[in-house]
């Protein structure tokens, strides 16, 4: 609750929106069928925000619309990857990245087949420290490596060394389903995985027998990545992930 409460005071900083919306627009200028809206400096204030106007459809109408031009699987498979791409070259690339996954700040223009982003005032930065070990822990779980998996977040402080053997086993698992799309070769499918409630199924377990609160990167953190599953869920997506995440991996510079 407190971090959520320095979270939520942040976002009602419209000076600090606007930088960080800048600062996407800058590291974002070359990634294909991506845009951030340019910021009106001289119309904004640390109680206004003043950008560019640009049009779309929140990204979650694509499914309800999938029959209508421009929102067949094609367009929602390409949004879908654009979404994921994006996250995992925010964290891994990056190390800052945008946290709130509200479907409204992802707008397709299905005219111009443009994923238009708004509404950076959940923005931070990641440690790099705290980046190469998440790396680490997502390739273990994409491989399925149950020490691994356990070595990193005893390491980063998911767990403290002293938990049952349940919670144990809950953690594992869900690691292992969150690192699927990541372990499967050609296209993962989203609705098939249906990994929100299949880790939904474990959380009540991780709840009862957790004797750590998770570090507090792992909020911000992992509601966007959920977010972003759940998201592909909703497009109905069959995308290639696995290619992708192994991009990152091999080409990011891990400190030890």
């Amino acid at each position: 609750m407190k971090t959520a409460e320095e979270e939520l005071t942040l976002e009602c900083d419209y000076e600090r929106e606007a930088q960080a919306q800048e600062r996407f627009r800058k590291l974002l200028i070359d990634e294909p069928g991506v845009n951030v809206p340019a910021v009106i400096p001289e119309f904004s204030t640390k109680r206004v925000l003043t950008t560019c106007q640009v049009e779309g459809v929140s990204v979650d109408k694509l499914a309800e619309y999938h029959s209508l031009p421009g929102f067949e699987a094609a367009a929602r498979n390409s949004v879908a990857f654009r979404l994921l791409r994006l996250c995992l070259r925010e964290l891994f690339e990056f190390r800052f990245m945008q946290t709130d996954p509200n479907w409204s700040n992802f707008l397709y223009d299905p005219k111009t087949g443009m994923l238009n982003l708004i509404d950076f005032g959940a923005a931070r930065d990641f440690d790099r420290k705290f980046v190469g070990d998440y790396l680490r822990m997502v390739h273990a779980c994409a491989n399925r490596d149950r020490e691994a998996v356990l070595e990193y977040s005893r390491r980063m402080g998911f767990l403290t060394g002293d938990e049952s053997r349940t919670m144990l086993d809950a953690h594992v698992e869900a690691a292992f389903i969150v690192g699927e799309p990541f372990a499967t070769p050609g296209s993962y499918d989203f609705v098939k995985g249906n990994i929100p409630d299949r880790v939904g199924r474990l959380a009540g377990v991780m709840v009862r027998t957790r004797l750590a609160a998770p570090p507090r990167e792992a909020y911000s953190l992992h509601r966007k990545l959920s977010g972003a599953f759940l998201t592909c869920k909703k497009l109905q997506a069959v995308i290639p992930c696995k290619d992708t995440f192994d991009e990152f991996y091999a080409k990011y510079k891990f400190q030890d």
